[in-house]
């Protein structure tokens, strides 16, 4: 599909985080660009107020009938009317991860995959390309804060994309420089087993550019059958890495770190965002921008001023008294590594975490797992499963990760009797964490907390 001459696409689940970035990514190049989605959020207003025509019903009657191409989400129920009237009408219907390919086929691509940090490295990698004056089209998981969006554009035939590994939906893209922070077991719905998740992750690298180069975490698991022409390792703090970060300074939550690699150096390095996994993030991002050839002092300047990413170790509120974290994070090792840090860096702080699982099979597969993390909170409320595509499973609820949590006390709330806990509970350090729709109770709580 020659992407540079479509005039007319209609998206099936336009509100999607990724979605609505391709939307926006034709919409700001003159395609007419239509769409459906169920659910109007923040998102499906902003697409609205961009111009581009949204229907909220599963009714053939009011779709653009004149699309030349048809983009649709895995999301979307094989139910859904309007995509299977495009189907069985012979519109050219494909994925997004299709839309995807041609543009990593085309541009120069930068790609970001792994089960933790792709979203905030996608982001921040696009953002100091932006700052630095390099340019580059970005095609995000998450909400920069620094520009409130998910997509930005540049004249210039770069783009840097967030590879999802859901629906095996990466392995369409062919990126000239890729990352792979992580390879931990996630998605079992799909893949089945561990084993299968770290063969589609090496099978990603296998689709590297001839010449193209892996930014890979080092030490993964099978990190020898990785394939590309050129491999460059980071890690947090192992010299045994290619890059690495030394003489960390952590400072009113944030750090300021060297960056060392084979053969360059940057010094003072300062990070205004939460997390030891956000210096390693940020390894990543700055060893691309150094393969880019982008100057060490531009990369520091724009660093700096680096806001993070909506629902990724975000403050929304930090003062002497309360500190309110907000994570997107839905997975064992996330969890570990979102509570970790808060407390390493509110020592002095009693630490509150609210969860949300998201989806049935995850929290049955993971249930030990998201126990040992969540134990090492002060305490823990766990919300019920937020079943996003699912149907429940019997026997699987929040309960049985409750039985699971040790030497911690955990209470199973409702979202109402959350906001409740909010307003009578002391509250010193306190964490909402999932992929479901906990992000909704962030505001109330915010505001209860400026109360206080």
């Amino acid at each position: 599909m020659n992407i540079e001459q479509l005039k007319r696409i209609y998206f099936v689940g336009i509100g999607g985080i990724g979605m609505s970035a391709l939307a926006r990514f034709f919409n700001q190049r003159t395609v007419v660009v239509k769409g459906y989605d169920l659910t109007e959020t923040d998102l499906t207003k902003t697409l609205v107020a961009e111009g581009i025509e949204i229907i909220g019903t599963d009714n053939i009657e009011l779709i653009d009938k004149e699309a030349e191409l048809i983009v649709y989400t895995p999301a979307i129920p094989s139910t859904n009317q309007i995509l299977k009237w495009y189907q069985e009408n012979n519109y050219p219907v494909f994925k997004r991860s299709d839309v995807l390919q041609w543009i990593t086929e085309s541009f120069f691509s930068v790609t970001v995959a792994g089960t933790h940090g792709k979203t905030t490295i996608s982001t921040m990698t696009a953002y100091l390309l932006r700052e630095a004056g390099k340019g580059c089209n970005a095609f995000l998981g998450g909400i920069s804060v620094n520009y409130q969006s998910n997509y930005w554009s540049s004249e210039n035939k770069v783009a840097v994309i967030e590879a999802d590994e859901y629906d095996r939906s990466f392995l369409k893209l062919f990126p000239d420089i890729a990352v792979l922070t992580a390879m931990d077991a996630d998605h079992l719905d799909i893949y089945g087993t561990a084993e299968e998740v770290e063969k589609a992750f090496i099978q990603y690298t296998a689709n590297i550019k001839w010449g193209g180069t892996l930014i890979a975490k080092y030490g993964l698991h099978r990190s020898g059958d990785l394939k590309a022409s050129n491999i460059i390792s980071y890690s947090l703090q192992n010299d045994a890495a290619d890059v690495y970060a030394a003489n960390i300074v952590q400072k009113n939550g944030a750090y300021t770190f060297d960056v060392i690699g084979k053969g360059w150096l940057i010094q003072d390095v300062h990070l205004p965002l939460g997390g030891m996994h956000n210096i390693e993030n940020a390894i990543a991002a700055i060893t691309i921008t150094q393969l880019l050839e982008i100057a060490p002092t531009a990369v520091k300047e724009s660093l700096g001023k680096f806001k993070g990413v909506k629902r990724r170790f975000e403050y929304v509120v930090k003062n002497e008294q309360i500190v309110y974290i907000d994570d997107y994070a839905h997975h064992p090792e996330e969890l570990a590594a979102l509570i970790k840090s808060a407390k390493r860096l509110f020592a002095n702080k009693r630490c509150v975490v609210a969860f949300q699982p998201h989806l049935y099979s995850r929290t049955r597969d993971f249930a030990d797992g998201f126990a040992d993390s969540l134990s090492m909170a002060d305490e823990v409320i766990l919300l019920d499963i937020y079943p996003a595509r699912e149907l429940p499973i019997e026997g699987v609820n929040s309960k049985i990760i409750a039985e699971k949590i040790k030497d911690c006390p955990v209470t199973i709330l409702s979202k109402d009797s959350l906001i409740d806990y909010v307003k009578v509970a002391p509250i010193e350090l306190f964490i909402t964490a999932g992929a479901g729709d906990i992000d909704k109770l962030v505001i109330p709580i915010k505001k209860i907390l400026a109360q206080k």
